[in-house]
């Protein structure tokens, strides 16, 4: 039987050859009907792997979904931390403004400059700049770089000036410890790092702690920055100027202006 099977299919083929030569609309006939008469069967057999697939993907979906979710309950918390902060942060301000009772406009202008000689010596610590009255620079300015306040203006001519650097024993420029709100006075000793004086009683200064201008008389704008707490001890509170005084090159004179008071109801300033 076997071989009858095998004799029977090899004929098979030889006449569907044969036939397909001979009548092209005929075979395709047999082709269409056998594959209109297994789509049914292979459309029954193809139900469980689409409907696994399925499956395996609504696996994946779901694990993708729950660590998005993970994701996104992290984020919400840290969002609503800084919430928190920026509400508290609000309000203190608020407070802040509500108890203010001065004017606090100033203006200030900016005069640029470049250092162009070494005034100084063992016991004064000065330079020159080539900027002076005609330039609109004035006595007792405050002289900045781009790393923090330099020092002033000690003397003035028509078209040139001398800086008194923060270092020098005769600088005296009223601070502020930004950390603690406590206020002070930085005092130069010739030294590379200047005094820290005149702090009140069981003051709370911690290395680290930034030190600016706190404006203070009047005579220089508040929050320039200066240093930083660099040491406590027996010889005092010294302060790590942010400046380095051995690259001092083009600098900038701060003109300030307090604002002007009205004064009567006549409008009188």
């Amino acid at each position: 039987m076997q071989r009858f099977a095998f004799v029977l299919l090899i004929g098979s083929a030889f006449a569907l050859m044969l036939l397909g030569r001979f009548d092209n609309v005929a075979v395709e006939r047999v082709r269409l009907g056998i594959v209109d008469a297994f789509t049914p069967i292979m459309d029954v057999v193809s139900r469980p792997v689409s409907a696994v697939n399925a499956v395996v993907r609504d696996i994946r979906e779901v694990v993708d979904l729950r660590t998005e979710l993970a994701r996104v309950k992290e984020e919400n918390e840290r969002l609503l931390q800084w919430q928190t902060v920026a509400r508290r942060l609000e309000a203190e301000n608020s407070g802040f403004r509500s108890l203010l009772t001065a004017k606090t406009e100033t203006s200030s202008f900016l005069i640029a400059a470049r250092v162009v000689a070494d005034a100084g010596g063992p016991f004064v610590r000065t330079v020159l700049l080539n900027a002076g009255r005609r330039d609109g620079v004035s006595k007792g300015q405050a002289v900045v770089n781009a790393d923090g306040m330099v020092g002033r203006v000690a003397e003035v001519g028509e078209r040139s000036g001398r800086i008194l650097l923060l270092s020098d024993l005769n600088s005296r420029v009223p601070v502020v410890n930004e950390r603690s709100g406590q206020r002070g006075v930085l005092a130069g000793d010739n030294s590379e790092w200047p005094l820290l004086v005149f702090l009140p009683n069981q003051a709370q200064v911690q290395p680290g702690d930034p030190i600016v201008t706190s404006g203070h008389g009047g005579l220089l704008p508040p929050g320039l920055p200066i240093g930083i707490v660099a040491s406590i001890g027996e010889g005092g509170v010294r302060v790590q100027p942010l400046v380095n005084w051995h690259r001092l090159e083009f600098v900038r004179v701060v003109r300030y202006d307090l604002p002007r008071l009205e004064s009567g109801a006549n409008g009188e300033r």
